[in-house]
């Protein structure tokens, strides 16, 4: 509720306003550009920032590791095996096509890297299966 002035009656409906002004703010100081502008519209452009309040996590469920990771056995991950890696210009690039060869920086006897999502998971040999190309694994990974 608001008052108003002429009459110093109570006015319905209307907000009372609501002084934002610090300490600093009424010193004798000018305002800038900006505060006279947030003045003059009566919108304050500062976030309300706030800290938000958690309550403890307390796990509840009941299950255990062995079942958390049963649930996870059946989801498919894509697997790479990385051949080898060439850095070239864009000029070159532009003109690769049917016949090129284009040379990588892996030896032929060098193990080829097994990833997944980009972490290396063991290194192995390159051999054919049933005329498919697999990987025969020689290292695995130390987890981390």
């Amino acid at each position: 509720m608001s008052l108003d002035t002429e009459n110093q009656e109570p006015v319905e409906g209307v907000a009372d306003p609501v002084d934002t002004r610090t300490a600093e703010s009424e010193s004798t100081e000018p305002a800038s550009a900006d505060q006279n502008v947030n003045d003059a519209t009566g919108v304050d452009s500062s976030p309300d920032i706030s800290v938000p309040e958690y309550q403890e996590f307390t796990d509840t469920s009941g299950s255990n590791r062995a079942e958390d990771l049963a649930r996870l056995q059946n989801i498919q991950i894509t697997v790479s095996a990385e051949l080898g890696r060439a850095t070239i210009p864009i000029q070159d690039l532009m003109q690769l096509g049917e016949g090129t060869v284009l040379e990588l920086n892996r030896e032929i006897d060098s193990p080829v890297e097994l990833m997944a999502q980009g972490v290396k998971l063991a290194s192995g040999e390159v051999v054919v299966v049933d005329g498919c190309f697999a990987i025969r694994i020689t290292e695995v990974e130390a987890q981390n």
